[in-house]
């Protein structure tokens, strides 16, 4: 039976979940600037199977694929990975037309639709608290959106999709990390990804030129490196602990958006924002305080 992590370095963990979320602000970047010439599907294909290739030769360290892909709950797996495939192009679509202050602030969302998907699907208890923290985040979503004050910008309700989309993948890896390690999860949303973007990808392919290929090489390297920080962080530290430094990626990708593209939120955007993670960050706070107060396991059985 494989260790668990000590998870005894928070100060490292931390500083691992900054790195990955840097990076993953320049792969939105990368992948804004790569939309605008190239398709959804080429896009995807490109970079799920350089993430096929990272999975596989990270997972096979540890043990044979056969392992790998022996699952408790495979048709969960390949329905978790299927969605998180959907998820990415709907994100590549939104990004198109969002600048990336934008459609992170809607995707920061997330962690709120997470707590109530968890109440509705999986009958975990949320009290009262963070079902009011939910409501508050999604009045920070009203303040962004501002429906019946302005049109709403083509994309944002695409970038909502994603965001109740990623939220789904979330509770789903829960469910099937009860039943299955890691290296499974890893493998089968690498390869499921890798065999069905291969089954489209030709289809709607352009040649790229030579520096769009090292753009495309760019994206899936920082694909491939922002996922191992974040396996490097969660054994550093415990999730817990790192979930709130998640929304320092909002403020990576605003510099960036503003660096790169000259574009800079707004006040109603930079006010919805603020909302959504203060709602984000006060469930993370409640979910912290009700997991301290559970007994702890009794040992002796």
């Amino acid at each position: 039976m494989r260790r668990a992590p000590q998870q005894d370095n928070p100060t490292l963990g931390i500083a691992l979940v900054l790195g990955a979320m840097l990076i993953f602000a320049t792969q939105d970047a990368v992948t804004k600037h790569l939309a605008q010439s190239y398709s959804t599907a080429q896009i995807l294909w490109v970079r799920f199977v350089f993430y096929a290739a990272f999975a596989l030769l990270y997972s096979l360290r540890k043990k044979p694929l056969s392992q790998c892909l022996k699952s408790e709950r495979p048709r969960l797996q390949i329905f978790r990975s299927l969605l998180i495939l959907v998820e990415i192009g709907t994100f590549v679509v939104a990004i198109r037309v969002l600048s990336l202050a934008e459609i992170h602030s809607l995707m920061a969302t997330f962690p709120l639709i997470v707590t109530a998907f968890s109440a509705l699907f999986l009958k975990e208890t949320v009290g009262i608290r963070r079902w009011a923290a939910v409501l508050v985040g999604f009045l920070g979503v009203l303040v962004i959106l501002r429906p019946g004050v302005e049109a709403l910008q083509p994309g944002a309700l695409v970038a909502l999709a994603a965001a109740a989309m990623f939220a789904g993948y979330t509770v789903l890896t829960r469910v099937v990390a009860r039943h299955d390690d890691s290296e499974t999860s890893l493998v089968y949303m690498a390869v499921i990804g890798a065999v069905a973007t291969t089954a489209v990808g030709p289809f709607f392919w352009t040649p790229p030129t030579l520096a769009d290929w090292g753009w495309l090489l760019l994206l899936s390297c920082t694909a491939a490196t922002g996922h191992m920080l974040l396996i490097k962080a969660l054994e550093a530290a415990p999730a817990s602990t790192l979930q709130p430094f998640n929304y320092t990626l909002l403020v990576f990708a605003t510099v960036i958006g503003y660096l790169v593209f000259d574009n800079l939120p707004d006040l109603w955007t930079v006010v919805g924002a603020g909302i959504v993670v203060a709602s984000g960050l006060y469930t993370i706070y409640r979910e912290r305080v009700r997991g301290a107060r559970r007994p702890p396991p009794d040992i002796r059985t």
